[in-house]
């Protein structure tokens, strides 16, 4: 596993998300850490209250429990948001606003704890730029 020192504490280039039961578990390749952690108003994300990070649909990989994953959309069904079906926690989605990326679950990561993010800016998920006319 690679490790780079950024700041005072060391960043893992990949790591682990799981679920709260451990029925699901995904890699994630995380090179510069988790990058712009941010939290959503929409109607979905102001609900389940996490703080999620950003990466590429092939830095993640499902290492287990591909099965007890549940998908759930809604309004546009764009995005894709996957929970456990066993334990109902968040882990990722495809994004709306760009599809060629995952959110995931900053709660999740193995050994990270996101009150040490500080501070967490939240997007305007009610008003999203995909909803604006052109």
């Amino acid at each position: 596993m690679s490790i780079k020192q950024i700041g005072p504490t060391p960043i893992q280039e990949y790591h682990t998300l799981n679920c709260h039961c451990g029925a699901v578990q995904i890699e994630l390749h995380l090179p510069d850490g988790v990058v712009s952690p941010r939290r959503c108003d929409c109607s979905f994300c102001r609900r389940r209250g996490a703080i999620m990070g950003t990466t590429s649909l092939p830095a993640i990989r499902i290492v287990k429990g591909e099965d007890a994953l549940s998908l759930y959309q809604f309004n546009t069904q764009v995005a894709r948001h996957y929970f456990c079906s066993r334990c109902g926690i968040y882990t990722h989605h495809q994004r709306r606003s760009d599809p060629n990326e995952y959110g995931f679950n900053v709660g999740c990561l193995e050994g990270v704890n996101p009150k040490d993010l500080g501070e967490v800016p939240t997007m305007d998920g009610v008003n999203h730029p995909s909803d604006r006319k052109q």
